[in-house]
């Protein structure tokens, strides 16, 4: 059920896209998706999904970003995802021992091995190696995880994003949604999620752009579905079936690309110490805990 808090400030948005659909993104606050409606029946057909059935991560679709160990504020660990109850749960938790690696020969040849700490452990998956796609409309249904100073998101990766060459032609990172926003909850600004694209790498040449921020429905509560139509001209995002935006910025992605569900800390050198990108302070002790529930992913292609 929405707060009456988030009743209010939807009132307030909806008066402010009336005067003009651009100030709540000037104001950074969310706006209320208002573009079209998918056309999901008619114009796609299925091609590829995991419904997440089962007690465990199916090993032909997914693989454990094993190879991360530490990420940002906290650690990337295998056994905080789990599947049980037709979704997939990627649960954030403190650690006051450092979890196994199960990796120990493939980090003895790596000199940037990062060892497991003490600290705040979640989790990642990805289709990298087993699945990628090209184009279509891509969708999940999900429940964020309720913790200021981390976020979940659903996103697409390929191998081409970090060539820097001024293009998003040959690959380019989708944040399909990224959920920053769980300090603003109690002021009714916190039930939103923010999309973008990343391309040219991650270091000084790294370019990008954004639709912003929107609402989506009581969604550390409640499900809602996240979806991106890909094109070879643009990128269109949506929530619940409902358009908020679209990207073209850099050119398209070309080349196929793999998707990834993720829970990440805000911070550096795996301390958890930081606001990013909005998130607050992780505001969890140790001994709390935050999932984020996906029921499904799937994959569609135009007709």
């Amino acid at each position: 059920m929405i707060s009456l808090s988030t009743r209010l400030m939807r009132i307030f948005v909806a008066v402010l896209m009336v005067i003009s659909p651009n100030l709540p993104h000037l104001l950074d606050i969310p706006a209320i998706p208002k573009g079209q409606n998918l056309e999901l029946d008619s114009r796609f057909e299925l091609v590829w999904s995991d419904e997440f059935d089962g007690n465990s991560l199916d090993k032909t679709k997914w693989s454990y970003n094993w190879w991360e160990t530490e990420r940002k504020g906290g650690y990337w660990h295998e056994d905080m995802v789990s599947v049980s109850n037709g979704n997939l749960i990627i649960t954030t938790a403190y650690m006051n021992e450092p979890l196994p690696n199960y990796y120990e020969n493939y980090f003895a040849q790596r000199d940037d091995f990062k060892p497991y700490k003490e600290g705040w452990y979640t989790g990642c998956i990805t289709g990298i190696n087993k699945v990628e796609h090209l184009y279509g409309y891509f969708e999940c249904r999900a429940i964020f995880p309720k913790s200021t100073g981390m976020w979940s998101a659903f996103w697409m990766m390929g191998d081409g994003v970090s060539n820097v060459d001024g293009s998003g032609q040959d690959g380019t990172e989708v944040d399909i949604f990224e959920s920053m926003y769980y300090k603003d909850v109690r002021w009714g600004a916190g039930d939103r999620i923010v999309s973008g694209i990343v391309y040219d790498g991650y270091g000084e040449a790294s370019q990008g752009d954004s639709i912003g921020s929107w609402f989506a429905n009581n969604p550390y509560e409640e499900y809602n579905t996240y979806g991106l139509e890909w094109t070879p001209e643009e990128y269109i995002f949506y929530i619940n079936g409902v358009e908020t935006g679209r990207l073209s910025t850099g050119g398209v992605s070309q080349n196929p690309e793999y998707l990834l569900l993720s829970c990440e800390v805000a911070g550096d050198n795996g301390i958890a110490h930081a606001d990013r990108h909005g998130t607050g302070k992780i505001s969890m002790e140790p001994g709390d805990t935050a999932e984020f529930i996906v029921d499904y992913v799937r994959v569609y292609k135009h007709k």
